[in-house]
């Protein structure tokens, strides 16, 4: 008779069934199992008491019946979900499907797929947590509570379709405000005077550029930038200062360490992600869920990242041992500190019986690991990789020098400073690399004479604040306290989804219905939108889960007064919506057709709507009839003209049932690059297009599978003789080698 090991997704099934052999059954839930009706509110509130009514979903009835049938022959049943809130209700929730008490079905736990991880959970296993179930629940009832009710009357009041949440609409907010501010901002111009001084030193033996860069700081007394605004007051500073003689008064010299960065958590991984790697932090978490739940290694199957929904930066000691050894090994010993790196979060919530997120075994290299990864599993793997390692590292060490020049005549106390400074100790950038270009100084000394070469003032603006990126709205929640690891990503994949805000060039722009979504919160639900209320909820969750508070006396707490605003709010709100008498009936029942707003542009309707859902055709609706282009050779219809995101097409007008297509513009055919070879097979390299956009690959497709995002060029790369294109990498224009990836700055 085989145990049963239940788990929550069919990868991280395999991978352990890999580890456990024949002795095992392993079966995944394919997530929660249970949960709240989708289209009803499903909650019943009598007394205080909250009783959510919980169905199967359809999609998972099949599931459960698996996982009853085999519970039923196994001798042990272990639930062996995710050790967060999410994981430990996943579990309760099965036990509830199967009819088994919680009590008494073993719950394990690991922060890592490996065998001997999975091993140690099977020989300390624990009973389900009951309060980080309620914690769970509480929030998922808050959650529905909020965004049932709410949605509701925004939907009724603004515009159909228009949704909000606790999490959601906090985030919201500090989009729209920020974008307030763009908005109102008003720039401010001002100078800078700057001077080119040429040191007299005539050093035989000294090559560099005598030049230096300084940027004014005193003129009678210190100054600040926005002082210098008065164009001519500038002026007449410039032509007094060209008169003077200048000497180096003071050289100052300092140096400065640059800390290890800590290994990541969900939060900074998802920064560093978009930042370096450009994804977006729902992307980031898909394939850091691959490389947690198992990929074919030469070690064999197991996970190649520990748990990546975390806000601790706990690490094991044999992990960090494993760190140092790696470092020595590949790097050498004076890049490892005399004790081990410990590093603590901020919140004061974290899970701390996680770990920060870290490779499994660090014998599997980035380099190894390009052979079994995919392109992006590969690259998010090598950040992580390189983090950890570098986390355990020495502190780099930068010197930083100033030098102050000033003049002889000191009637008017004039003072430059010019700034460099030089990597001294390379410590962990010598493991994660270095962009920061030292910017040296020529040698020079105290009390010497200098030639001032030239000086000019620049005209400057202040700039307005910057529109939030995924990277930086995710910061500011965490460092207010709005959601946890786990609600990042989803909250801004339901403000791009539900159109709130759209992504241009990697910024969140809200649209206008955040604003009047945003303005109606702030006007009769400020405090689903303020940031301080939403976190303390939060911290009334974690006490939840440390079964500090009871879940039901903070639901109902939020519950009563919330309600009473709901009712108040369908009564005093005034109704947005704008409905314009066109003085026609309606040819299904007879009421007046009114002209009505969506979010997808004017259109004339029933005013009886629900009840009645006529939609008056347009002009170009009655006069757009569809041009045929022959039959469709597969199933017989009419071929007809669409347009894509590639161009116009022809298409089977039987679509859905038959989706057979054709190009019609010379876009969607292959274009062929002069004068480079496939590196591959030799073969012509074409420009093709997809539903993801432009693309070059070898014309001998699919015999021969070069890819490449970028056009490539006839210049070949220095180092090793192959392909290149010129792309934009971190905001700089460079030409890399797709092979060895070596780069060139333009």
């Amino acid at each position: 008779m085989k145990d049963l090991i239940i788990v929550e997704s069919p990868a991280k099934a395999r991978t352990i069934k890999n580890f456990l052999g024949s002795k095992y059954e392993v079966i995944a839930s394919k997530g929660h199992i249970r949960d709240l009706p989708k289209y009803t509110f499903g909650i019943e509130i009598k007394d205080k008491s909250f009783h959510p009514q919980y169905t199967i979903s359809k999609d998972h009835t099949e599931i459960v019946e698996k996982i009853k049938a085999a519970s039923q022959k196994a001798k042990i049943t272990y639930i062996a979900t995710d050790e967060d809130r999410e994981g430990e209700a996943i579990g309760f929730h099965i036990t509830q499907a199967l009819n088994l008490p919680y009590e008494k079905i073993p719950r394990i736990v690991f922060h890592e797929i490996t065998k001997n991880a999975i091993t140690h959970s099977l020989q300390n296993p624990r009973q389900i947590d009951m309060a980080k179930v309620n914690a769970q629940q509480a929030r998922r009832l808050l959650d529905r509570i909020v965004g049932f009710k709410l949605s509701e009357l925004i939907s009724s009041k603004i515009q159909r379709g228009l949704s909000a949440g606790r999490v959601q609409s906090s985030a919201l907010k500090i989009i729209v405000d920020r974008e307030r501010e763009i908005r109102a901002f008003k720039p401010t111009i001002y100078f800078l005077i700057n001077a080119v001084f040429n040191t007299k030193s005539k050093n035989k033996q000294q090559t560099q550029n005598n030049s230096i860069e300084a940027e004014l700081i005193t003129y009678d007394k210190k100054l600040e930038k926005l002082s210098l605004q008065d164009s001519k007051a500038v002026g007449a500073m410039v032509e007094h200062i060209q008169k003077q003689q200048f000497f180096i008064k003071e050289i100052i010299t300092k140096s400065k360490k640059t800390p290890t960065p800590p290994p990541f958590m969900t939060s900074t991984l998802q920064q560093s992600a978009s930042s370096l790697l450009g994804f977006s932090p729902s992307r980031t978490m898909s394939i850091a869920q691959r490389l947690y739940e198992g990929v074919e290694t030469n070690f064999g199957s197991m996970g190649v990242i520990t748990y990546m929904r975390t806000d601790s930066l706990n690490i094991a000691k044999e992990a960090q041992k494993a760190a140092r050894e790696m470092i020595i090994k590949t790097y050498g010993k004076e890049y490892v500190p005399a004790k081990s790196k410990n590093y603590a979060t901020k919140s004061k919530a974290a899970q701390e019986a996680h770990e920060a997120i870290r490779p499994t075994n660090l014998d599997f290299t980035p380099q190894i690991a390009k052979s079994y990864l995919k392109p992006e599993e590969h690259r998010l793997y090598a950040l992580i990789y390189y983090r950890f390692l570098a986390s355990q590292s020495q502190d780099a060490l930068f010197e930083i020098q100033n030098i102050i020049f000033t003049t002889h005549n000191q009637a008017h106390l004039i003072e430059f400073r010019a700034s460099g400074r030089k990597l001294v100790y390379d410590g962990f950038y010598k493991i994660i690399g270095n962009d920061d270009k030292d910017k040296l100084l020529p040698e020079c000394k105290e009390g010497e004479d200098v030639l001032l070469h030239n000086i000019e003032s620049v005209q400057k603006s202040t700039e307005a604040p910057s529109r939030y990126s995924e990277a930086s709205i995710i910061k500011s929640m965490e460092s207010l306290g709005i959601g946890r690891p786990s609600t990042y990503a989803p909250t801004i994949a339901l403000l791009v989804a539900r159109e709130y805000v759209n992504v241009e060039k990697k910024q969140l722009v809200p649209q206008e219905s955040a604003f009047k979504v945003i303005e109606m919160l702030e006007s009769y639900f400020d405090e689903i939108v303020d940031s301080q209320f939403s976190a303390g909820l939060e911290d009334k969750l974690d006490e939840i889960a440390q079964a500090k508070m009871n879940w039901e006396s903070v639901l109902w707490e939020f519950y009563q007064p919330f309600m009473q605003k709901i009712e108040s709010g369908k009564k005093v709100i005034i109704s947005q919506k704008v409905t314009i008498p066109t003085g026609e009936m309606c040819p299904k029942c007879g009421k007046e057709l009114v002209q009505r707003k969506s979010k997808y542009g004017e259109f004339i309707a029933c005013s009886g709507y629900p009840k009645c859902k006529y939609i008056k055709p347009t002009q170009q609706d009655m006069q757009s009839q569809p041009q045929e282009y022959g039959v469709c050779e597969k199933c017989g219809e009419p071929m007809v003209k669409k347009i894509g995101r590639n161009g116009e097409f022809i298409a089977c007008s039987g679509y859905p049932k038959c989706k057979n297509t054709k190009s019609l513009t010379d876009k969607a055919q292959a274009h062929s690059v002069e004068g480079v070879a496939c590196p591959e097979c030799g073969g012509e390299i074409v420009k093709r297009f997809s539903r993801r956009g432009a693309f070059f690959g070898c014309k001998n497709y699919p015999k021969c599978t070069f890819i490449s995002k970028f056009q490539p060029i006839k210049e070949k790369c220095p180092q090793c003789g192959g392909i290149s294109v010129e792309r934009e990498y971190r905001k700089k224009q460079v030409r890399e080698c797709l092979k060895c990836k070596h780069r060139i700055e333009l």
